[in-house]
């Protein structure tokens, strides 16, 4: 490579949201560099981990706009069908069908490590419209009136510079190039973290999810395409080690008596791991030349499965921002560009922080009226329409203004 390089867009973080950013426009005739901190199909590299996404309509949308979903959908994607709603020990209740909606799911699981080979695979494809530099360790940023430099490390040692026309950092929510742009963060700890896992029912799952709120925190069911469920299991961070290491039996044993028996009875468990959990979010997401997205700018809750969606609505709004600047000539760095972006993507971010938190916070309080208030809430959630039409088009990523992507139209 040569000592230094222009690029009309640098996208710090080659995950899940980056590498769909990068995805997004690369037949946009920008010219792209990707750039990631750990070997891709690394053990650490969280983009190919195990873990499950609960893939919202209007994310499966997105992807399918960006003819990326009928490959995901080949490989690893199980419809939810059905939801199931509870309040361990108290006798309020929800379900929600796919057929009360006219879709033919309320969401998709998928793993985390197949749509990331999804992406992996579309970025080695438009090699001619991107380069991707892995593994790199960005050191410093400089932003000029009409560009950004960054400075990075490869895996030899040797230091490199590009200049960026638009600097786009994507690299979760423990970002160290977040710090280095000086975009602060507001970072609340839950305390807890999420104990992940498979299970095998032993009647098979019928495309059923269930979330179930406890005294220590939601947990989730979702079925996959192996027939087992994926467990998202939210603990007080001081029950994690005892979750994690205790013998299989005794962790269903725990398990059944948590999740009840709508689920049946669950069998065989995979391996545990544990991830702490945070609310974060940065005062401002944006600064000359550079734009936050994904985690690195939002990292929410588990519950209701909205994280990656949110991200992924960023990627849409983004990509079609920049698309259209690019075809009219326009500066893609341009402040008045990126304040636009910031001000599509407030309202949505607000609201889902907001949802997941007060969810939490409500479903962990004993007080007798927020008990009363709960069951009260499920059982019209229930048993009114508008109620439940209300809350699945905001959890399957279809309410309010939507960018192209997410609408099932191209860029361009």
């Amino acid at each position: 490579m040569a000592q230094q390089e222009r690029f009309d867009l640098a996208i710090v973080g080659g995950g899940l949201v980056g590498a769909g950013l990068a995805c997004a426009l690369a037949e946009s005739g920008l010219r792209l560099a990707v750039l990631e901190a750990v070997p891709f199909r690394s053990a650490a590299q969280p983009s190919y981990d195990d873990r499950t996404l609960a893939l919202s309509q209007g994310s499966k949308r997105i992807l399918d706009s960006m003819q990326l979903w009928p490959e995901v959908a080949r490989r690893d994607a199980t419809p939810i069908e059905h939801v199931h709603i509870s309040d361990h020990g108290r006798p309020g209740m929800a379900r929600l069908h796919a057929r009360q909606f006219g879709v033919e799911a309320l969401g998709y699981v998928v793993t985390a490590r197949v749509l990331g080979q999804v992406l992996l695979e579309r970025l080695q494809q438009c090699a001619a419209q991107l380069e991707i530099f892995c593994p790199a360790i960005v050191d410093a940023v400089d932003p000029h009136p009409d560009h950004a430099r960054l400075a990075w490390t490869d895996a030899a040692g040797v230091r490199h510079d590009i200049d960026t026309r638009l600097l786009v950092l994507a690299d979760g929510g423990r970002s160290r190039t977040r710090e280095l742009v000086g975009i602060s963060a507001q970072v609340r700890d839950y305390r807890q973290s999420a104990v992940l896992c498979t299970v095998t029912p032993e009647s098979g799952h019928g495309n059923w999810a269930y979330e179930r709120f406890t005294s220590s925190g939601p947990l989730a069911l979702l079925p996959t395409s192996s027939g087992r469920f994926a467990v998202v299991w939210t603990a007080g961070r001081d029950q994690v080690p005892e979750l994690t290491s205790m013998p299989d039996d005794e962790f269903l044993l725990r398990l059944r008596q948590r999740a009840g028996d709508r689920a049946g009875r669950l069998d065989r468990v995979g391996q545990r791991n544990a991830y702490a959990l945070n609310l974060v979010r940065v005062t401002d997401s944006v600064r000359p030349r550079t734009v936050v997205i994904g985690n690195a700018a939002h990292t929410v809750h588990p519950v209701a499965g909205q994280g990656f969606n949110l991200g992924l609505r960023d990627v849409a709004v983004l990509a079609e921002l920049l698309h259209d600047a690019a075809a009219a000539g326009r500066d893609i760095g341009d402040t008045a560009l990126l304040q636009r972006y910031a001000s599509l993507r407030r309202r949505d971010t607000r609201a889902v922080a907001a949802f997941t938190d007060s969810l939490i916070r409500l479903f962990a309080n004993d007080f007798p009226p927020a008990v009363i208030m709960r069951s009260l809430g499920l059982l019209a959630l229930d048993t009114l329409p508008f109620a439940k039409r209300f809350l699945v088009r905001r959890t399957m990523g279809l309410a309010g203004w939507l960018p192209r992507l997410a609408r099932g139209l191209p860029l361009g």
